[in-house]
């Protein structure tokens, strides 16, 4: 399984940023999928997790309210939807895909990663 994210930049801070994820391969083996960031100088965290049907969400208190998750299987493209975008906010997203069905905000769980993309956040 491959995943490529795209959709970074350099926006303003209130501003809003949509992400995408393409995956391909074997994705008949996906379940769970996730987003999770990393700015400089600082440990990956988690940021949002979504079930494979995408009936069920989850995303960390830091983005609670401004980012949701999505994802259409259809398509095989996982989303984040970034709202009243922060300077705090700037990072590299990494999409994640995980072989099993429960969320997870723990980064080992995730069987497969993408390259990432930057966002940008000025104030």
């Amino acid at each position: 399984v491959q995943l490529q994210a795209s959709g970074g930049g350099l926006v303003q801070a209130g501003d809003s940023l949509r992400l995408s994820c393409a995956a391909s391969g074997r994705t008949f083996r996906l379940g769970t999928m996730g987003w999770f960031r990393q700015a400089a100088g600082k440990e990956r965290e988690f940021v949002a997790t979504i079930t494979w049907s995408g009936d069920t969400t989850y995303c960390a208190d830091s983005v609670k309210g401004r980012f949701s998750i999505s994802r259409d299987n259809a398509l095989n493209t996982l989303y984040l939807q970034m709202n009243s975008l922060k300077p705090e906010d700037t990072a590299v997203y990494y999409c994640a895909a995980d072989e099993d069905y429960g969320l997870s905000a723990t980064e080992i769980e995730y069987d497969y990663w993408g390259q990432g993309t930057k966002v940008t956040v000025s104030s």
